[in-house]
């Protein structure tokens, strides 16, 4: 794509856009700073034959010597350089070196981008991005105003406000979902992206809403709650639609809160969708039980505080014949404890942990709808949990923290 220059000293010069094939051709980048720093991860996936000519680099551009992604050559630039090179980037901050650089490559017909005057090169460097298969490439003359255009496109895609839909090869199919703690903000970028290419959508309660509201008027919209079960289980039930729908030449996202693999059957699912012969396409989400804590200013791990955290399902308290928790070695341990699902039995969780060693007076938040407009949190101790629990009329969902890492902040 190209656009109007809003650059003055590339007013007139129109590029050809065109898509280069480095894999395996020699290329050489001149100058190890911040810019080579930007430019050579693309350089590096095209699989070309990459020097890199500095007598310094960035620690991270070290580091990509050091895998062995390219040669690093530590020293200046030196005429011959560009002996058999098929393209070059010059990024330094030099403009002798640069002029030298390119003047060589003009002598030689390598195509050479400068990172300091678009004018003065013969090729540019386009601000690119991917969205499934797609490379989006913009130029402009201006690196800025290419950029901006760049993440609007791309930024579009992956939403899909700009929707190319119907021109994607669609294989019907499952696609399981995480959609993270309730901020529609902090689902993934491939998880937006294959909600935007949906057929169907089979919908949690704690999946963020408003991301469905933004679905085109054809995209059904099934919630996983209101599914009729009638002689099927819950869950037998909501594999079954997955199954059904996909079996139909449909594309299907079952969207979950948080993470699809924390307590949120999603191997289950995955299994049901396998055993009846469907691609299954696993994206993961951003798990409440540590991005909630976060959003109210709780790290779960603090150095020289905890070396462990443990994220435990309370959806069956202790005593209970069905629990899997060893509550008494998680009482033990002296790190961090994360409860989901555990509002209605928190009081009777606080016991348990006390009576197996640990300290009352341990710090423990709650904090309900964590990452949403009605995100709230309140504080307590391991023995006043349960009764400000009540007294606060909290209400799932919540995520409670248990752990001297709660009053970081405090600190």
């Amino acid at each position: 794509m190209t656009a109007p220059h809003p650059h003055p000293s590339t007013e007139g010069l129109t590029p050809y856009p065109v898509g280069i094939l480095l894999a395996g051709r020699r290329v050489v980048v001149v100058g190890g700073g911040q810019v080579a720093q930007r430019r050579l991860p693309a350089l590096i996936a095209s699989g070309a034959d990459l020097h890199l000519i500095s007598p310094e680099t960035t620690p991270a551009v070290q580091a990509m010597a050091d895998a062995g992604e390219l040669t690093w050559h530590r020293r200046g630039y030196a005429a011959g350089d560009l002996a058999d090179t098929w393209y070059v980037l010059v990024a330094t901050d030099d403009p002798a070196v640069n002029t030298q650089v390119s003047s060589e490559a003009e002598s030689l017909r390598v195509f050479c981008s400068r990172s300091d005057d678009a004018s003065a090169a013969t090729a540019w460097t386009p601000a690119s991005g991917r969205d499934g298969g797609a490379t989006v490439a913009v130029l402009t003359g201006d690196p800025r105003h290419s950029a901006a255009l760049r993440n609007a496109i791309v930024d579009g895609l992956r939403d899909g406000s700009l929707s190319a839909r119907q021109y994607r090869e669609r294989t019907p199919g499952v696609a399981l979902v995480g959609g993270g703690p309730g901020d529609p903000d902090l689902i993934t970028v491939r998880g937006r992206r294959l909600l935007a290419d949906a057929d169907v959508v089979v919908a949690d309660r704690l999946a963020p809403r408003e991301l469905l509201a933004e679905l085109p008027p054809h995209v059904e919209v099934i919630d996983a709650s209101k599914i009729p079960y009638g002689r099927f289980m819950a869950q037998e039930a909501i594999n079954q639609t997955l199954i059904d729908h996909a079996k139909a030449g449909k594309f299907v996202v079952r969207l979950k809160g948080g993470d699809p693999y924390v307590f949120g059957r999603g191997g289950e699912e995955l299994l049901a969708c396998v055993e009846a012969g469907l691609p299954v396409t696993v994206v993961p989400g951003i798990s409440s039980s540590i991005s909630v804590p976060a959003a109210v200013g709780i790290p779960v791990t603090h150095r020289g505080m905890t070396h462990e955290f443990t994220v435990i399902s309370g959806h069956v308290g202790p005593g209970d014949d069905r629990s899997l928790v060893n509550w008494a070695a998680a009482a033990q341990m002296t790190g961090t404890l994360v409860l989901l699902m555990a509002v209605d039995k928190i009081g009777s969780i606080a016991a348990e942990l006390i009576a197996n060693g640990r300290p009352a007076t341990t710090p423990v938040a709650v904090v309900q709808e964590g990452t949403t407009a009605a995100q709230r949190r309140v504080d307590a101790t391991l023995a006043t949990v349960g009764e400000v629990v009540t007294a606060e009329q909290i209400k799932p969902p919540a995520v409670i923290v248990i752990g001297d890492v709660v009053n970081v902040l405090a600190h």
